[in-house]
């Protein structure tokens, strides 16, 4: 006989199977609005260029698929000359970066100097200031030095962050204070501490930085493409602009999805990858204890 206890439990667990069936359902919908954009850049990429303007109605599916979209978007325009400025931007950068927010969250997190928090203070209040008042800043500063339609003029306004550095610091700042002062009694350096003790503990933080920095170059636009005009120096996103603009990109536009989708396979390689590793790193540089 079925008791009133058994009758309330199995009420409860249809309606936690009910509940989370409404949850998996609304996930699975939300998951393909955010993926059919990707879908239909692939899609198109490889649709020929005369069946893709021969549908009055868009088609989900092709059923003779082609790879010349590809070679076009290689032979438009220097794409391969792109690909490897982005790398030498995006490395030279993201390179010059970590040792800059590395050595000042360290000064921050365990160096004790006059007016320290008031200095930090005052670098938290940057990012406060507009990024456009930034660009124009960095614009001026960078045209008065001659160093226009250079990889410098590309890369120096790009060296560091604060939001990384007071992650950074955040993380620096859970180590114990009793590793610091058992290091400093048996001799060992800032530098020498720094390197074998803090970045090993905060590598999960650092791998988040660099891989968000990498993300951050690779998808740069706006500041590369004010400061560069000479095709030599431009990068992946300047070459999607000009195959927009050259007409090439507005009339052929599987050729311009397939040059969409070399550029973003990368990234999109790279965050599955190490998706673990970014989510680790924020929950440890947001946790406190």
């Amino acid at each position: 006989m079925t008791t009133d206890y058994e009758l309330i439990e199995k009420r409860q667990n249809r309606k936690r199977k009910a509940a989370s069936a409404v949850v998996y359902a609304l996930l699975v919908l939300w998951a393909l609005i955010v993926l059919f954009p990707f879908y239909w850049m692939l899609l198109t990429s490889i649709k020929s260029y005369g069946s893709y303007n021969a549908e009055y109605i868009p088609k989900f599916i092709t059923l003779t698929p082609t790879l010349d979209n590809y070679f076009e978007a290689f032979t438009a325009v220097d794409l391969g000359g792109y690909f490897l400025n982005t790398l030498i931007f995006t490395l030279i950068t993201t390179a010059i970066m970590l040792i800059v927010i590395v050595l000042a969250a360290f000064a921050f997190a365990r160096l004790d100097f006059k007016g320290k928090d008031l200095v930090f203070t005052l670098f938290l209040a940057l990012m406060m200031i507009p990024n456009e008042l930034v660009i124009i800043t960095n614009f001026q500063t960078i045209t008065n030095a001659g160093l226009r339609n250079s990889f410098a003029g590309l890369i120096l306004p790009s060296v560091t962050s604060v939001f990384y550095i007071y992650l950074l610091k955040e993380n620096f700042e859970q180590i114990p204070d009793t590793l610091y002062k058992a290091a400093k009694v048996d001799g060992t350096s800032d530098l020498k501490y720094l390197l074998r003790v803090m970045i090993p503990i905060s590598r999960p933080t650092i791998v988040t930085v660099v891989i968000l920095k990498v993300i951050e170059c690779w998808n740069s636009y706006v500041w590369p493409r004010l400061i560069t005009d000479d095709p030599a120096y431009f990068l992946v996103s300047n070459g999607i602009q000009e195959i927009r603009e050259n007409g090439f990109g507005r009339e052929n536009v599987p050729a311009m999805m397939a040059a969409v989708v070399v550029i973003s396979v990368p990234l999109i390689i790279l965050f599955l990858i190490f998706r673990d590793k970014i989510m680790e790193g924020v929950s440890r540089g947001g946790t406190k204890g």
